[in-house]
């Protein structure tokens, strides 16, 4: 093997490596880019009641699909903060059609990461996103931190982003996004 293979395998290697490690751990778990946003969700400990609503919703399938997607992912105790009974309501099988259009609120078609939000941004200093459910979510930065509104007048901060998944992206929210 020349001394030119080597090195470039090594190069290879250390991207590899620096690509792979940008991706952020969530909720104590590695999240992978080999992985879609199903698979790399139910790991986080952040996120067992969005799972849990996910799996109510009959959305597993749609979230392990192509997409792409951008979905940002409210943490349980975004969940928590909602009115006593809430959650509990919303996971009654009777209540499911609610329950979708509550968790496709907080999709996006397409791999926004946070560069392609800030590109995004316009006159009115927001980007104003449409979501699955057709509601509008924007987001606003400020420096180095990035709010998130809903149509409902809810808002939450992005405290992690750009989580690649094989089907997109997923940013970490701290608040549940109730569409209208």
């Amino acid at each position: 093997m020349s001394l030119k293979s080597i090195l470039g395998a090594a190069a290879l290697t250390a991207f590899a490596s620096t690509a792979f490690a940008a991706n952020p751990d969530v909720g104590g778990a590695p999240m992978f880019e080999t992985k879609n946003i199903v698979e790399n969700a139910v790991n986080s400990k952040d996120h067992t009641t969005l799972v849990a609503a996910v799996k109510a919703a009959g959305l597993v399938e749609a979230l392990m699909g192509e997409g792409p997607f951008t979905v940002f992912a409210p943490v349980n105790d975004a969940f928590a903060a909602l009115p006593a009974g809430t959650v509990d309501t919303l996971l009654k099988p009777e209540n499911k059609d609610m329950l979708v259009k509550v968790l496709t609120a907080h999709v996006v078609a397409g791999d926004l990461k946070l560069a392609d939000l800030r590109a995004k941004v316009g006159k009115d200093g927001y980007a104003n996103l449409r979501t699955l459910s057709g509601d509008a979510l924007s987001i606003r930065f400020r420096g180095d931190s990035a709010m998130i509104y809903s149509e409902s007048r809810n808002i939450g901060r992005i405290t992690i982003g750009d989580v690649d998944q094989s089907n997109g992206v997923i940013h970490v929210i701290d608040s549940v996004m109730v569409p209208k």
